[in-house]
């Protein structure tokens, strides 16, 4: 016990040193490009007040920051950094975004320094790249151009620094950050381009009191924002209730027969896994998974034939379950037509029906019952692939066949399935832990056990 709290303390004191180390270097970097502009010829090159209005909107953004998941907060206060690279250049934007840190300068302060040396040089790499474009031209439409490319550039330079401190922090890794990332990209530099651009328009061709007006489109955004975390709130909490709702079904039906809910856990592993195999989105494979948990929701021996359409007809009065409810009812349906309850044909199956079909028909043949014993995983096996064409999609059945190839044997035979265990990874699973930040946010833990 003493040797492994030791190991604990030493993996912190490393974590601690690597992230101190991280923290130097980004604040280096940050230094080495303030000099490098400075030694080019490039100075502050807006108003001190308007500099500072902007630093004071970028502060008001970050004090009023919307936490997306446990690792990252989203903040707007990219759009005055943006304004001031497109407008001023990019030792104003360095400063004003820096200065919109400062109100998070407390314990502890490596974190506060790769946040602010993120900041910086995300906004000093956006200025450059915005008076590469403006040197072309004093067109709008180069204007449009200049701001988008600086909004790309900096939401890439936000996009790497943050991985690479997720990966340092040991909190996430480094490709899940860029994966979860690319969505929130695209949404937000479409929408903020006009955005800047008009503003900036508006500020070189009318008049420069018109910087007060940024103060309306920030307080939108980051109310946008706000109301988007309540909602996924709302949603979350609504799913967990739904889920525990469905537990409970089959929980009262595990009283009855203490095989389903077991069978289900694992049909739900099988079927989460067939989904990723065949390249689903995440959002199909919650879906599978889910479905599997709760396919035997309407089973009773007497009418076996009928379970899944009484299962649709419970679980359709559950909010939020109608596609689930549609998928529990075809999960008995064959591609030759022959299935129940409805005697469907191949492409008038859904797809997550067809995983369902196989992991139920798979575990069923693997387990145990008290009037058989289990087959053996390799004639189960057998009996799948001799079944395909006729019962079982192909590619389902070629996926799942992939998968138990490598597969242990308590993968292949499902005895490890729990289904409290599994019913706990639904709500992960739609919360995305790991998911990244976008082009106006920070990460979160980036530093938070220096």
């Amino acid at each position: 016990m003493a040797e492994a709290s030791i190991a604990h303390v030493t993996a912190d004191s490393r974590r601690y040193d690597r992230v101190l180390i991280y923290a130097i270097s980004l604040v280096g970097a940050m230094i080495a490009l303030a000099l490098a502009l400075v030694g080019g010829g490039v100075g502050f090159a807006g108003p001190a007040w308007q500099v500072g209005l902007l630093a004071v909107f970028a502060l008001w953004a970050e004090r009023h920051h919307v936490r997306i998941t446990a690792n990252a907060e989203m903040t707007v206060s990219v759009l005055p950094v943006l304004f001031a690279a497109v407008v001023f250049g990019p030792l104003d934007a360095m400063l004003v975004g820096a200065l919109g840190l400062l109100g998070d300068f407390r314990t502890p302060y490596p974190r506060w320094a790769i946040w602010t040396a993120m900041r910086a040089l995300a906004g000093g790499l956006a200025g450059i790249a915005a008076a590469a474009v403006l040197s072309q031209g004093e067109a709008f439409g180069v204007l449009v151009i200049a701001v988008a490319v600086a909004a790309v550039v900096e939401a890439l330079c936000d996009a790497f620094l943050g991985a690479a401190t997720v990966a340092l922090r040991g909190s996430g890794s480094a490709r899940g950050f860029l994966t979860s990332m690319h969505p929130i990209m695209t949404a937000t530099v479409p929408l903020y381009t006009p955005l800047i651009a008009l503003l900036a328009y508006a500020y070189n061709e009318l008049a420069i009191w018109s910087v007060l007006f940024f103060f309306g489109p920030v307080f939108a955004a980051q109310r946008f924002y706000r109301l988007y975390q309540e909602e996924r709130a709302a949603a979350r909490q609504l799913e967990r209730a739904n889920l525990s709702f469905a537990a409970a079904l089959v929980a009262a039906l595990d009283a009855r027969d203490r095989y389903t809910a077991g069978h289900s856990a694992a049909v739900a592993v099988y079927a989460r896994d067939i989904a990723k195999r065949i390249g689903l989105s995440p959002d199909d494979q919650r879906l599978a998974h889910l479905a599997g948990l709760v396919h035997d929701v309407g089973k009773e021996r007497r009418i076996m034939e009928e379970h899944s359409a009484i299962g649709e007809r419970i679980l359709g009065k559950v909010e939020g379950y109608a596609e689930i409810a549609r998928i529990v009812r075809h999960h008995h349906e064959r591609v030759d037509g022959n299935g129940y309850p409805d005697g469907l044909c191949d492409a008038e199956i859904p797809l997550i029906s067809k995983i369902i079909g196989v992991a139920d028909a798979y575990n069923a043949m693997t387990s145990g019952r008290p009037y058989r014993d289990a087959m053996p995983t390799r004639v189960a096996r057998m009996r799948l692939a001799q079944a395909v064409g006729a019962q079982f999609d192909t590619t389902v059945a070629a996926a799942f066949e992939a998968i138990l190839a490598t597969a242990n044997e308590g993968y292949l035979s499902g005895a490890h399935a729990d289904f409290s265990v599994e019913a706990q990874r639904q709500p992960s699973l739609a919360e995305g832990e790991n998911a990244a930040v976008g082009p106006m946010a920070q990460v979160a833990s980036a530093a938070s056990s220096a």
